[in-house]
């Protein structure tokens, strides 16, 4: 597919006003960690597919944030 095959018509034209309340959000940085886990959880996980740490990492933070104060 060339660019000019792609349908552009329903995504709104990003103009100066956009930029006027834009924010730049920088996630925080990642740090390499060992980790055990139980043998059945893990499976689950490489079981999901790809990316088994990366929803391990939103597992933690979904609660992370559900108990933050």
């Amino acid at each position: 597919m060339t660019d000019e095959e792609i349908d552009y018509s329903d995504i709104p034209e990003v103009d100066a006003a956009f930029f006027e309340t834009a924010r730049v959000i920088v996630p925080p940085g990642k740090k390499q960690v060992t980790i055990r886990l139980d043998s059945d959880v893990l499976a689950w996980l490489k079981d999901q597919g790809r990316g088994y740490q990366t929803k391990i990492n939103a597992i933690l933070r979904a609660y992370y944030e559900a108990h933050a104060e």
